[in-house]
C-alpha cells in the first residue's frame, strides 16, 4: 500500500486529485488501488502521447506552411468587432491553427433529426474525400445507412478515411468496420484496447465527433452516430442535443486535427494539398469561427482555459448547457465571480441522468451556486446531452466537451467558438425554449432536502477529482 501511495504522489500533478486517491486507498484499500490503476494513472507523460505530440506538431507545421499566406489578421479585426471577447482569440493564436477564421458559414442543428438528414445530403455530394472521426458509432439503422453511403462514395472514387474510438464504438468492430474495409475504405480504431492494456487505455478516449467533406463542409458537436440521437427512430428516451455544420476556413483547423489523429492511428503521413486545405470563396455573411481542441497529448487544458476566459469576459449573461456538471475549482470560481458581477448565469442540466454517481456529484455543486444567485434548471422532456454556452448574446460555444475533469484533462475533445450575434442569439433562443421544458431549482427547496441526500451527494463529491 505504501508503494501505491508513493506512486500516486510522484505521478499525479493535481494535489486535490492525489489527495482523493490517497484517501480512497487508505479507507478502502482494495477498491482504491483498483480504481487508481484502472483510471488514475497519469498517462500524459508516457511515451505514446509524447509520440503523438510529435505527430501533431509535425502535421500542424506542414499545414501552417501551406495556409499561412491565406490567414487574415484576425486579432486586429476581432478586437474591433468583439472587444470583450477578442482576448479569447489572442489566448490561442500561438497554437497551430487554433486562431479564428472569418470566411465561414455556420448553421446550428438541433437533435439528430436535423443533423442526419443534412449530413446524408452532404455526404452524397462528396467529390474528393470524406473524413470521419467519432466516439460512438453504432451498428444500427443510421449507422448502417451512413456506412452504405460511404461505401457507395468509395466506389465512385472518393477517398474515405474513418477513425472510430475503440471503446465508444465497440459495437461496430465486427460488423460495420469489416464491411467498410472490404469495400476499400480505410478504417482505424483510435488507441486500440486489448485486455493487457485495458487499465491504461480506458481512461483516454477520443470523444471527438468530426466530419470533413472535400476540405470545405464540416460537422462537429454533441451528436454521435446512433439511432438514439434521432427521436423519430428512437422509441426510448427523448434525446436533446446540438451540433454544428460549418462551411469555410474553419475546415483548416478540423482537417488538421483529423489528419494528426489519422497519422497517429494509421502510421501514414498525408501531405497537405489544396484538396485537404481548400482556399474558400467569400461568403455573403462571413462568421468568425475558432476551433479549440485538447487531449492527453496537449500541454495545457485549452478547452478549460477557453471557458474560463469567456466567462471572465462576459458582461451581461452566461447560458450554459451540459449533461455532466463536475466543474474544476478554477471553473467554479469563474462562474461564482461572474454571479458577483451581477451577470445573469443560467445552467441547464439533466433532470433525468444516465449516471447515479455523476448525477450526485453534479448536484453537490448546485447549492453554493444557487446561494450565490445562479439559476439552475433540470431538463424534464428527456435527456439533455448538448454541450453549449452563450455569452452576452454575442459568442457561442458548441462542441464535444462536457464541463467535467474527464473532458478537460483525459479525453480528446474539440469545440467551436462562434463570434457572431446571429448564431449566438439563435442558440440563446433554443436555450430559452429548453427552459420551458425544465424546472428551476428553488433555493429553499434545495437547501431543505433530506440530510441523507445531501450527505450522499457531498460524499460522492469526494470522487469528483477522479472523474
Amino acid at each position: 500500500m505504501l508503494g501505491v501511495i508513493i506512486r500516486i504522489i510522484v505521478d499525479t500533478d493535481n494535489p486535490t486529485k492525489a489527495s482523493a486517491y490517497i484517501l480512497l486507498c487508505i479507507t478502502l484499500p482494495i477498491l482504491g488501488c483498483i480504481l487508481y490503476f484502472a483510471v488514475g494513472i497519469n498517462y500524459r507523460k508516457r511515451k505514446l502521447y509524447c509520440k503523438k505530440l510529435d505527430i501533431d506538431q509535425s502535421q500542424s507545421d506542414k499545414a501552417m506552411r501551406f495556409i499561412t499566406q491565406y490567414r487574415s489578421n484576425s486579432e486586429r479585426i476581432l478586437e474591433k468587432d468583439f472587444p470583450e471577447f477578442s482576448k479569447l482569440n489572442t489566448l490561442f493564436s500561438h497554437e497551430p491553427l487554433d486562431f479564428a477564421t472569418h470566411n465561414n458559414s455556420v448553421k446550428i442543428l438541433i437533435n439528430g433529426e436535423e443533423k442526419f438528414s443534412e449530413l446524408l445530403e452532404d455526404l452524397n455530394k462528396a467529390k474528393h474525400h470524406i473524413h470521419i472521426e467519432y466516439y460512438i458509432y453504432e451498428n444500427d439503422h443510421i449507422g448502417n445507412l451512413i456506412a452504405n453511403l460511404l461505401i457507395k462514395k468509395a466506389k465512385e472514387g472518393v477517398e474515405v478515411r474513418f477513425i472510430y474510438d475503440d471503446f465508444g464504438s465497440r459495437s461496430i468492430r465486427k460488423s460495420i468496420v469489416p464491411k467498410l474495409r472490404k469495400n476499400g475504405i480505410k478504417a482505424y480504431p483510435f488507441y486500440k484496447i486489448a485486455f493487457i492494456n485495458f487499465a491504461n487505455r480506458i481512461n483516454y478516449r477520443n470523444h471527438r465527433k468530426i466530419i470533413i467533406i472535400d476540405g470545405e463542409t464540416c460537422y462537429l458537436g454533441g451528436i454521435n452516430i446512433s439511432d438514439k440521437y434521432h427521436n423519430t427512430n428512437n422509441n426510448r428516451l427523448y434525446w436533446r442535443d446540438t451540433h454544428l455544420k460549418v462551411i469555410g476556413e474553419a475546415a483548416w483547423s478540423l482537417q488538421n486535427i483529423f489528419l494528426a489523429d489519422w497519422n497517429f492511428c494509421s502510421h501514414e503521413n498525408i501531405v497537405p494539398t489544396t484538396h485537404y486545405f481548400k482556399i474558400h470563396s467569400k461568403t455573403s455573411h462571413p462568421q468568425w469561427t475558432q476551433i479549440i481542441n485538447s487531449g492527453p497529448d496537449s500541454e495545457k487544458p485549452d478547452i478549460l482555459f477557453s471557458y474560463i476566459q469567456a466567462i471572465n469576459s462576459a458582461t451581461s449573461s452566461i447560458y450554459i448547457t451540459t449533461p455532466y456538471f463536475v466543474p474544476s475549482t478554477e471553473l467554479l470560481t469563474a462562474i461564482e465571480l461572474a454571479i458577483r458581477r451581477n451577470i445573469d448565469v443560467r445552467i441547464l442540466v439533466p433532470g433525468i441522468s444516465d449516471s447515479v454517481i455523476v448525477n450526485a456529484v453534479s448536484k453537490s455543486h448546485y447549492a453554493p451556486l444557487i446561494q450565490s444567485g445562479a439559476k439552475i434548471y433540470l431538463y424534464q422532456k428527456g435527456f439533455v446531452h448538448a454541450k453549449t454556452m452563450v455569452c452576452d448574446g454575442k459568442i457561442a460555444f458548441v462542441g464535444t466537451a462536457n464541463l467535467d475533469h474527464r473532458s478537460f484533462e483525459l479525453n480528446f475533445e474539440v469545440n467551436a467558438i462562434i463570434y457572431d450575434q446571429d448564431i449566438a442569439l439563435d442558440l440563446e433562443k433554443n436555450f430559452l425554449i429548453d427552459l420551458e421544458h425544465s424546472l428551476m431549482i428553488e433555493k429553499d427547496y434545495w437547501l431543505s432536502r433530506p440530510k441523507t441526500k445531501q450527505f450522499f451527494e457531498k460524499a460522492m463529491r469526494l470522487l469528483s477529482p477522479l472523474m
